[in-house]
């Protein structure tokens, strides 16, 4: 019961406050609910999905609970307590696990499909869960390496002349990468398997010419990409091999009017068998809790900016266009 309900009753609190209209009193090891007959069952599954995290061992934290009210809501065919005990990777005393029925979904479709496009903005786990997908399959021998790439495009600034070796010039565009690395391995073996040519971070640019075989392969940031980089990257894909491409259509840094290249693939491959596009939202979001906000305020932002200009551009109606004799003079 502790376990479930929450140091200091922290669930219990979150549930009331996800159903107001409903009561909930708590006696020794009984909880007992009421309030309106459709609150109170789907309360109760969100009791009896709280109950099988807590045996499982998972923290019932309010970020938790927030995705399991959202997933009941939602009606899904996957019982929340599945989607959120479902592992990935076990390393250095944690546990990798999807946190939301998307982000599920997206670790689904890697497992059935060879190339997988996970569009959504920052902060879904694109990347990370990708990456954790990466270094699952070489632990099981499904692959021989991984391999990172992401375009080197500055986000905004200009970073200038770099000092030092090529590693060192490329190595702060790469930054992420090793970072969601260092998380997953023993930082001990991470050089030595670079070393060995186990593991390879390289810029999107040293693609060009190869056959990757037997290999995992992550293309991060690719809304950097343009649409002929992108077909470079995915004609380099081998026999054995699996390619996760990540990105966000709403943060793009290519320089002046530059098409995307993620913004057109899908257009291009929609319909391609072992080839799918899941994509995560700003519900996904598993930073801060105002990561969300932020990205909901931008998208209202950016839809009420696009409104905009196509009503600028629409052409006037019939009342409000000026209409001009033959003679050439303007009639108001």
């Amino acid at each position: 019961m502790v376990q479930s309900l929450g140091a200091n009753d922290e669930a219990l609190k979150s549930i009331e406050g996800a159903f107001p209209q409903m009561s909930l009193h708590v006696r020794g090891n009984e909880l007992s609910l009421t309030g309106p007959a459709a609150d109170v069952v789907q309360a109760d599954r969100l009791v009896n999905e709280i109950r099988v995290l807590a045996r499982s061992g998972t923290r019932v934290s309010p970020q938790v609970l927030e995705q399991l009210i959202i997933m009941l809501r939602e009606q899904s065919a996957d019982r929340p307590a599945e989607v959120l005990t479902q592992n990935i990777l076990s390393t250095r005393g944690r546990t990798i696990r999807p946190k939301t029925l998307n982000q599920k979904n997206y670790v689904d479709a890697i497992d059935r499909n060879t190339v997988v496009f996970g569009i959504g903005p920052a902060g879904t786990g694109k990347t990370y869960l990708a990456m954790a997908k990466a270094v699952q399959a070489l632990q099981q021998k499904e692959v021989n390496r991984i391999i990172l790439t992401r375009p080197a495009v500055e986000a905004g600034e200009r970073l200038g002349f770099l000092p030092g070796t090529l590693s060192d010039k490329i190595d702060p565009y790469l930054r992420p990468l090793y970072d969601a690395l260092h998380d997953m391995m023993d930082p001990e073996s991470i050089p030595r398997l670079m070393a060995a040519g186990t593991i390879e971070v390289a810029p999107l640019a040293y693609m060009r010419g190869r056959t990757l075989n037997d290999a995992f392969i992550i293309l991060d940031e690719a809304q950097n990409t343009t649409p002929e980089q992108m077909k470079m990257f995915l004609t380099r894909l081998g026999f054995g091999s699996k390619m996760v491409v990540t990105g966000d259509v709403t943060q793009v840094d290519l320089p002046g009017n530059t098409v995307s290249g993620l913004r057109v693939v899908q257009q291009i491959l929609e319909g391609v068998d072992d080839v799918a596009f899941p994509q995560l939202s700003a519900a996904d979001v598993v930073r801060h809790r105002l990561v969300s906000d932020i990205v909901t305020a931008y998208g209202t932002w950016d839809e009420e900016n696009r409104r905009a200009r196509q009503e600028a551009a629409a052409p006037r109606s019939g009342r409000d266009r000026r209409s001009v004799p033959r003679d050439g003079r303007e009639l108001r």
